[in-house]
């Protein structure tokens, strides 16, 4: 039986997780618990691998995973991803080009439709030519991309150099989710959003970099992280 704390922290883990497709911070944990110090959340994720609620993977930032919950805890649903905007060139509107059917083993042939900066600007290399197969599971409702990582300013969310983002494609995205957002109609960029009155600060999950604040208007959201993939 989970303590009250342990019970919360797990439900906020499991709904970072579906939403983000990335665990939280140990900050964001303990902001979420009202807890005065990260030795509290330290205390209470150790406390959940042990009963084997959650499991910790090695070698591999802020990588929390939910092995099962509570029997008080309603079944999880599919929910929307975060993303956060770096610079890539390009405008992704229109019908993706590329996407087949799922094939027998349930996945989806996506189009691996550029790569994006995680903290630099690059062009956008739409070679439609290029797939990627992703498990179908990983997928929910609406029409995907995929586009691969360069760079390091989303390490602390959990997503680094080289690694595969799935984009839910959509116009439209909530302060804290991961984006690809399309600035003055020319860059793109995998960042953290964050909503500030009628600016938009477009927000790195690196220290090294800073975040960039911009006018509404001239940020666009053309998708939202749902799901990330990585090779060894």
């Amino acid at each position: 039986m989970l303590t009250t704390k342990q019970h919360e922290l797990l439900v906020f883990i499991d709904k970072h997780l579906r939403e983000t497709g990335c665990s939280p911070s140990f900050e964001e944990m303990k902001a979420a618990l009202d807890l005065r110090s990260k030795s509290g959340i330290h205390r209470l994720i150790t406390a959940l691998e042990e009963r084997g609620f959650l499991k910790r993977h090695k070698h591999r930032a802020r990588a929390l995973e939910v092995v099962r919950l509570s029997e008080d805890l309603a079944p999880p649903t599919r929910g929307a991803s975060r993303f956060a905007p770096n610079v890539i060139q390009g405008n992704f509107s229109g019908k993706l080009p590329g996407v087949r059917a799922a094939n027998e083993a349930g996945a989806v042939s996506l189009p691996l439709y550029g790569k994006i900066a995680a903290g630099l600007p690059i062009e956008a290399l739409r070679d439609e030519a290029e797939q990627v197969e992703v498990p179908m599971a990983m997928l929910g409702q609406g029409e995907h991309f995929a586009l691969r990582v360069e760079g390091d300013s989303m390490i602390e969310a959990g997503i680094l150099d080289g690694d595969i983002v799935i984009i839910r494609k959509g116009e439209t995205a909530e302060t804290g989710q991961i984006i690809v957002a399309l600035v003055d109609e020319s860059e793109v960029t995998l960042k953290r959003l964050r909503r500030r009155g009628n600016s938009i600060a477009l927000e790195p999950a690196n220290i090294r970099y800073e975040t960039k604040i911009y006018p509404a208007e001239r940020v666009r959201v053309q998708g939202r992280l749902a799901a990330l993939l990585r090779q060894y």
